[in-house]
């Protein structure tokens, strides 16, 4: 079942999320769901927050990605078959020197700007059968990764922007927490059911 995707201004973004343990209700067809709600919309990641739920879920599948020309024939491969869910997700280390990348989020259409993250991650989590798993990610992965990561914490990638690139894209964030925009997914918006 495609669920509505929680739109920028929702109180919900910006709640750490809490972990949740092998007995949450219908844990497994809520991650069905949000991989049919995410697929729905194009995405290569989405996080429980943005369903309007604050707990410590995200999935990602970074397929889209394999077909970019700037990547290796080593990273397209991977790219082709990373699809993971993490749950109560720590990230126990990130290094290396931070790099640009032009970052969308399905909670903020139609805005996309270049955000810094740190090439490498360490990685602790648990997956649909609450088997622990550490591992270790860099490149495009490690950061879809921290951008879902960021959600479960309660931080937009719009959060990480220089405080002038804020006022640039104030009007168009305003205009997304009121509806006022195009999209060909179901989205919820915070504005707009306050009008009710």
């Amino acid at each position: 079942m495609i669920l509505p995707i929680v739109a920028y201004g929702d109180a919900v973004l910006k709640k750490k999320a809490k972990e949740i343990d092998k007995d949450y209700p219908k844990l497994n067809e809520l991650i069905d769901n949000m991989y049919e709600t995410m697929y729905g919309a194009y995405g290569v990641g989405l996080a429980a927050p943005q369903i309007g739920l604050p707990i410590r879920l995200f999935l990602v599948d970074t397929s889209p990605f394999a077909d970019d020309e700037d990547l290796s024939e080593a990273e397209s491969e991977q790219m082709k078959t990373f699809k993971k869910t993490f749950i109560n997700a720590q990230i126990l280390e990130e290094e290396g020197d931070e790099w640009a990348f032009n970052e969308g989020c399905l909670s903020i259409p139609d805005v996309r700007e270049d955000v810094f993250r740190k090439p490498k991650i360490k990685i602790q989590y648990q997956d649909e059968n609450f088997d622990t798993h550490v591992e270790e990610y860099d490149g495009l992965i490690a950061r879809v990764i921290q951008h879902e990561y960021d959600h479960i914490d309660g931080i937009l990638f719009t959060d990480k922007l220089s405080s002038f690139k804020k006022r640039l894209i104030k009007g168009k964030l305003t205009n997304i927490s009121k509806g006022k925009i195009k999209i060909d997914y179901r989205m919820r918006f915070p504005a707009m059911s306050k009008k009710r």
